[in-house]
């Protein structure tokens, strides 16, 4: 497995999805990865306003994260919290799926990012927290705020 990339204060990542589009993600606001029919994500996303954190949204469906991203992702936070267990995704896996080691689940996130648990933040290119529970305290200890 190769080294994750994590970015750097005032660096930016490019993503290139199937279609040729181009989207960059800077260092200046916390990146929120998710989609907008989910409940927990719209409840996070009126937290955050409600907080006057700056955020942008990123929809997994439309631009799904590229496997560095993940890889990343899964680096800081282990695979097991970001596992969307409730998902039909997940459970189309088999049950040789607890068994699988972080690089396979790196491989099956970046395949399939309705396995990927919602909402999942990311701030200054790091992921910072997976899911929406907790205190306010506990939350805005993890987003930083």
């Amino acid at each position: 497995m190769t080294a994750p990339r994590v970015l750097q204060g005032g660096e930016s990542l490019e993503h290139y999805d199937g279609d040729g589009v181009s989207i960059k993600f800077s260092m200046a606001t916390l990146h929120v990865y998710g989609i907008p029919t989910c409940s927990t994500c719209k409840k996070a996303l009126k937290w955050l306003d409600e907080q006057g954190y700056a955020y942008t949204f990123v929809n997994t469906k439309e631009a799904p994260p590229s496997r560095d991203m993940v890889e990343a992702w899964v680096a800081v936070l282990g695979a097991k919290p970001m596992r969307n267990t409730s998902g039909h995704a997940y459970r189309a896996l088999g049950s040789d799926k607890a068994d699988w080691a972080d690089a396979q689940w790196v491989e099956a996130f970046a395949a399939d990012a309705m396995l990927l648990k919602r909402p999942l933040f990311v701030r200054d290119g790091q992921a910072v927290m997976v899911g929406f529970r907790g205190t306010d305290a506990e939350v805005k200890a993890h987003l930083g705020g």
